[in-house]
């Protein structure tokens, strides 16, 4: 393996012979790399960490560090990173407390720019976008392929969801709806359907059409969520939106911070 002799790398930590570490590297005892992981330079990786393979790691991000929380008193909770992620400088990410369960969770295929901050017990999924300086507080949860923009702070056990796109500087207080555009310039407001995201994506015309109207029924009009919310369902029972609309329909119903409209 290829360890830089200024590295210094704890008795016990499993680094495979894929990995490079970098000048200036502090790698704790009970730190486990997979394969073809690289740790540029002044990357400092703590606690009971793991990594998948194939993750690229820049300078001064610090990893599976002890959570910001007053009630840690240094139990061995966890920060379980995925595959082929890309982790940019000054980055930090808390690992889990014991009163919420113990683990911090990032997928595979994300990138995470620089100075953001992942709470602990927050969970990211995959393909996941966090440009520079957004920050996450405990318990929040990024769904798959979802897209933050620069400097948006997200509260404490909110929830982000699928393939949603925040606008920057945003203050995210409630659950983001998924598929949506959501923005501090129009008022906090989700103001319509992440359509080129979603084209980017592979999203057929009609899932298009489909969750354009949902979201219509959400966000346009004099509805409250939970008559928006039965007029989803309506269209569900008459065979006029698939997975994604249910999906839609289903995130509403399970939010309990309340959804931005």
């Amino acid at each position: 393996m290829s360890i830089h002799p200024t590295a210094i790398v704890a008795e016990g930590a499993v680094i495979p012979a894929s990995c490079r570490v970098g000048p200036y590297c502090t790698v704790g005892a009970n730190v486990v790399l997979g394969e073809g992981c690289e740790l540029v330079s002044h990357v400092v990786l703590d606690g009971h960490t793991t990594f998948g393979k194939g993750n690229r790691i820049f300078s001064f991000a610090c990893l599976g560090i002890a959570p910001q929380d007053l009630k840690y008193r240094d139990e061995p909770t966890r920060l379980e990173i995925g595959d082929n992620n890309s982790i940019r400088e000054y980055v930090t990410i808390s690992r889990g407390t014991v009163g919420g369960g113990g683990v911090t969770r990032v997928g595979s295929e994300c990138l995470i720019m620089a100075y953001v901050h992942i709470g602990h017990d927050s969970e990211i999924g995959n393909g996941c976008i966090l440009p520079n300086g957004a920050t996450l507080a405990g318990h929040v949860t990024v769904e798959d392929y979802a897209t933050l923009s620069a400097n948006a702070p997200v509260h404490q056990f909110c929830r982000i969801g699928k393939y949603a796109y925040i606008g920057g500087g945003t203050t995210i207080t409630q659950d983001v709806l998924p598929y949506s555009l959501t923005s501090i310039e129009r008022n906090n407001h989700a103001y319509g359907l992440n359509k080129v995201g979603l084209q980017r994506k592979g999203f057929t015309p009609a899932q298009l059409r489909e969750l354009t109207t949902a979201m219509r029924l959400l966000t346009i009009g004099k509805r409250n969520t939970t008559q928006a919310l039965e007029a989803i369902r309506e269209m569900l029972a008459k065979g006029e939106g698939g997975e994604h609309v249910r999906y839609l329909a289903d995130f509403v119903a399970a939010s309990e911070r309340g959804v931005i409209k």
